[in-house]
């Protein structure tokens, strides 16, 4: 006869909800005896009584105040072995929480795992009662025929209260899994704040691994396709000045291909600075500005305050966002700003923030929500926690203000 696997997971999950329950019994109540105890000696004091046993009340409070850790120990292991659940470890103040715990809801969960492991027992018993009756010697059956029906009522009761068991265990330990994680382990609170920074973690992983990717397409292109074009433009240049007596028609062809060559170098170039200049490496965020400042389209007026004597250097990834920021940002002045004859760039590192101010003297107008670039902007900001702030009414002037956070 086979079993089926809905009741096989029903018999694994009772025999687990019974174990859960009955590891539960004793650490629940040891803490209500010694409380039980501390009070019922307080008690002989109030009441006057000179039982030399009530000299032993310090031994009960030491009982419960160095059992908090134990019996906590304790309850970790049994949700973790017996019902798969790691509770984390609470902040620091968190031991009032668990002595109320131990001492409050402990006994009351305690007493109904009493109640299910009792039920639990009274009705094996109870439901045994015909085997016990058999097992008793033939005369004693026959003398005690009215007994018959007796043990057919309490065989009936015995079997109710086992087919009880399962529901009341199973509410039981539903209960318990709602109820002691929230109290013995990181409340709600902890576990968001966790969990915040968790993601700023994996959230600042993810940009320095981003950044580092760029640095790397940036050199790979530099080393790699810009020095072969460079050596391309280099021989069609040669063989315009050596070879005169090649035909008008493939002269005009290595000329094109020249200019092809040229222009694609030009066009690379300005891949390669906008993914990740070398020179912000090398000579850090100031220098690589003033370049951006000397090939924009109109005139720019650029200062970067940013203390010598700091204790260490921005990181490369907020660095890498600022020059983002003013790239793009000059690029849109350039391309969208109408009427704008200049723009002011104004880097300051204040503390812990690097406020980076775009101006320009456009008619304004501009949107961030009906464009994607400000919205990339305000995008790749937001990605190291960064502000995003735009002012551009009609008429003008337009003011872009980032803050960068630089931990110190």
């Amino acid at each position: 006869m086979t079993i089926s696997p809905r009741l096989r997971r029903a018999a694994v999950r009772l025999r687990r909800d019974i174990l859960f329950i009955a590891a539960g019994v004793p650490l629940h109540l040891v803490t209500a005896a010694l409380f039980y105890w501390l009070v019922v000696l307080l008690g002989d004091i109030v009441h006057g009584d000179d039982d030399p046993t009530t000299l032993i009340v310090p031994v009960p409070v030491v009982l419960v105040l160095s059992s908090n850790y134990v019996l906590t120990q304790a309850q970790r292991w049994r949700f973790r072995q017996l019902c798969g659940i790691d509770m984390p470890r609470p902040g620091k103040g968190h031991a009032r929480q668990q002595y109320r715990y131990h001492c409050l809801a402990a006994p009351l969960l305690g007493a109904l795992e009493a109640l299910v492991v009792g039920l639990l027992v009274a009705g094996l018993v109870a439901s045994l009662s015909c085997v016990w009756i058999y097992a008793l010697p033939w005369q004693w059956r026959i003398a005690h025929l009215g007994y018959a029906t007796q043990v057919g009522y309490v065989s009936a009761a015995g079997l109710a209260a086992l087919a009880a068991v399962p529901g009341l265990a199973g509410g039981l330990v539903r209960l318990e899994t709602r109820l002691v994680p929230t109290l013995l382990g990181r409340s709600r609170e902890e576990e968001l704040t966790r969990r915040v920074e968790d993601l700023t973690e994996s959230r600042a992983g993810a940009v320095d691994a981003a950044d580092a990717e760029r640095r790397r397409i940036e050199r790979d292109l530099h080393d790699g396709a810009q020095q072969r074009l460079v050596s391309l433009a280099l021989n069609l240049g040669l063989a315009k000045a050596t070879l005169s007596d090649l035909p008008p028609a493939a002269r005009e062809v290595i000329d094109a291909a020249h200019r092809e060559a040229k222009d694609a170098i030009e066009e690379l170039n300005s891949l390669v600075r906008g993914l990740h200049p070398s020179v912000l490496d090398e000579l850090g965020l100031d220098a690589a500005l003033s370049g951006l400042a000397a090939r924009a389209p109109l005139p720019v007026r650029l200062r970067v305050d940013i203390p010598a004597d700091l204790p260490q250097r921005t990181s490369p990834a907020i660095e890498a966002v600022a020059y983002f920021v003013v790239s793009e940002a000059l690029t849109n002045i350039a391309k969208h700003a109408r009427e704008a004859t200049r723009a002011d760039v104004t880097v300051t590192r204040l503390g812990g923030i690097l406020r980076v101010v775009i101006a320009d003297d456009g008619v304004g107008g501009a949107d961030p929500s009906k464009g994607t670039g400000l919205k990339g902007l305000a995008q790749r900001v937001g990605s190291v926690d960064g502000t995003f702030r735009m002012s551009s009414p009609v008429g003008g002037p337009t003011m872009m203000s980032v803050e960068l956070p630089c931990p110190m």
